[in-house]
């Protein structure tokens, strides 16, 4: 029984989850740092308020909060492109660079076909 579950837990699947999780939730905690410590403060100053969290939306009277809606979308455009562009792309590549390289060269004809063809040519061109 403890066999059969070590096998799983070392199986290449269940162990690129795990560190993916793990390196996800490090680079999400940078991430958030990066726009809290500076991108968010560069928003608030755009908007001339001295926190993001006071930034707001108004229709009439109705007032909205769009600064922590702007950070959290923020922090997941970051991570997004992050992922595509360091993630994506490369497997991407490498996926198509191991495919072509999977493909079969073409074969040479057999060497009765290689004369047949020989034949048939010096036929057609003796014939024009």
């Amino acid at each position: 029984m403890l066999k059969g579950f070590k096998e799983f837990l070392l199986r290449g699947n269940v162990l690129d989850l795990a560190v993916g999780i793990i390196v996800g939730t490090a680079f999400t905690a940078v991430v958030t740092g990066l726009t809290n410590g500076f991108l968010t403060p560069l928003i608030a100053l755009i908007f001339g308020q001295p926190d993001v969290s006071k930034v707001l939306f108004h229709i009439g009277k109705t007032a909205f909060p769009i600064g922590e809606f702007l950070q959290a979308a923020l922090n997941f455009v970051i991570v997004a492109a992050t992922l595509y562009f360091v993630v994506v792309v490369p497997v991407k590549h490498l996926t198509e660079r191991m495919r072509r390289a999977e493909e079969p060269a073409p074969e040479e004809p057999a060497a009765d076909v290689a004369l047949l063809t020989e034949i048939r040519d010096l036929l057609a061109k003796s014939a024009r």
